[in-house]
C-alpha cells in the first residue's frame, strides 16, 4: 500500500473518507455508504470502504488493509470514519468493538448515525473505553452523501427522485400519448447510472403499457433497481418487459397479495391515501430510495403531495413537439445545478419545502 503524505487537517482525511465511501454507491443500500482512513504520524497507513451490502464495513476493510510491517502502529493511530461506527450486531459484528479491540486511541467521525440502534451509542461506547472521539467534521458533506439513508431513518420514507425528459417546448409525449425519443444516447446512459444509484424505480400503468420499458441498468454497470409498477386493477398484460423476471418487481394493486417468482403483488386500498399507503409499504419493504420515471399522472401525484426530494429534468433543446402532452413543473424557481450533453440539458432541482 502507498503511504500518502498528509496536510495535517481533519478535513483532508475526512474528504478522503467521503471519496472512498462514494465507491460503494449502488451496492450497499439500504446500508449507508461509509469510508474510513487510518492515520499514523500524518501518514495514511490504511483505508477502506463499505463495498457490498451484508459484507465487511468500512472500518474492517480499513484495518485489514494495513500492511503487516505497519500493524504495530494501529494502536498509535487516529481512525477517521465518515459515519459513526455501529454498536449492534446486524449482518456483521459491531465496528465499535473492533476499534476497541485494536486499542485505537482516537477516532474522528463525520456525522452521527441516525439509525435507532446506533444514534450516538457507538460514540458513547468508544468514549467509555477511553478513546478520544471527535465528530461533526465535514458533517454537512457526510450527511449529503447519505441523504437517502438519513431521509429513510429520520422521515420514515424513501428518498424520492423525480425524472422526466421533455422537448424544447416542454412536451413529454405526442398528443396521442405515442412515445417519442427525447433524450440522446449520452443522457440515456446517465439515466441508467441514476437507476443504479437507487434501490427502486417506479412507473405508472400507462407508461408500462405504452412504452414497455425494461427499467434495468443495461447501459451502465451495476445491479438493477427493484421495479415498482402501479397497476391498480391488474390490467397490464404479463408479456410486458417489467414482468420478465429479470429483476425483482413489486406490482402495486388493489386486488391481491401474492408472490410469483420475482414478481410480488402488493395490495393497497384504492382511496385518496393510495400514495401515502404506497410509501408506507415501500418503507416497510426497506426500499430506501425511488427513482420515479413516469408517467405524467404519477409524477404529478408526487408533486401535488409535495412528496419528492429531487427532480431531474432532461430537455432536448433541438426537439420541438407540436400539440404534445405537456411536461410537469416543480415549484422551484431555478435549478441548483445543470449539465449539458450535446443537444440535451439536464437541470437538477431540490425540494426546499419537502416534508
Amino acid at each position: 500500500m502507498l503511504i500518502f503524505a498528509a496536510l495535517h487537517t481533519h478535513d483532508t482525511y475526512m474528504k478522503r473518507c467521503l471519496e472512498l465511501a462514494l465507491l460503494g454507491s449502488g451496492a450497499v443500500a439500504p446500508n449507508p455508504m461509509v469510508g474510513a482512513v487510518l492515520v499514523h504520524d500524518d501518514n495514511i497507513i490504511g483505508e477502506g470502504y463499505h463495498q457490498q451490502y451484508g459484507q465487511a464495513h468500512a472500518e474492517v476493510n480499513c484495518l485489514n488493509s494495513v500492511p503487516e510491517h505497519l500493524r504495530s502502529m494501529i494502536s498509535k493511530s487516529t481512525l477517521y470514519v465518515s459515519l459513526e461506527p455501529c454498536n449492534h450486531f446486524g449482518k456483521t459484528p459491531p465496528c465499535s468493538d473492533l476499534i476497541i479491540s485494536h486499542s485505537i486511541p482516537r477516532v474522528v467521525i463525520g456525522c452521527i448515525d441516525p439509525f435507532e440502534k446506533v444514534n450516538g451509542s457507538g460514540i458513547q461506547k468508544l468514549k467509555q473505553a477511553g478513546i478520544t472521539v471527535e465528530y461533526g467534521v465535514l458533517e454537512k458533506e457526510a450527511r449529503e452523501l447519505n441523504k437517502r439513508f438519513f431521509t429513510f431513518h429520520t422521515a420514515g420514507r424513501s428518498y424520492i427522485v423525480l425524472k422526466w425528459a421533455q422537448s424544447s417546448n416542454g412536451k413529454i409525449a405526442a398528443a396521442d400519448e405515442r412515445r417519442i425519443l427525447v433524450s440522446n444516447d449520452y443522457s440515456n446512459r446517465l439515466v441508467h447510472k441514476w437507476r443504479r444509484e437507487e434501490t427502486g424505480i417506479m412507473i405508472g400503468t400507462r407508461t408500462a403499457l405504452l412504452d414497455d420499458p425494461s427499467l434495468t441498468t443495461r447501459l451502465w454497470k451495476g445491479k438493477n433497481p427493484v421495479r415498482i409498477i402501479v397497476d391498480r386493477y391488474l390490467q397490464l398484460p404479463r408479456e410486458l418487459k417489467v414482468f420478465d423476471g429479470e429483476s425483482e418487481t413489486i406490482i402495486l394493486n388493489t386486488i391481491k397479495d401474492i408472490r410469483e417468482g420475482k414478481n410480488r403483488y402488493c395490495r393497497i386500498d384504492d382511496d385518496d391515501l393510495f400514495l401515502d399507503k404506497t410509501l408506507r409499504l415501500l418503507y416497510e419493504l426497506n426500499i430506501d430510495s425511488i427513482l420515479v420515471e413516469g408517467g405524467s399522472s404519477l409524477l404529478q401525484s408526487f408533486i401535488d403531495s409535495n412528496c419528492w426530494d429531487e427532480a431531474r429534468v432532461i430537455t432536448n433543446r433541438s426537439l420541438v413537439v407540436e400539440n404534445g402532452l405537456s411536461a410537469r413543473r416543480v415549484d422551484q424557481k431555478n435549478p441548483v445545478s445543470s449539465s449539458e450533453f450535446f443537444t440535451d440539458k439536464v437541470d437538477y432541482y431540490y425540494n426546499t419545502n419537502r416534508f
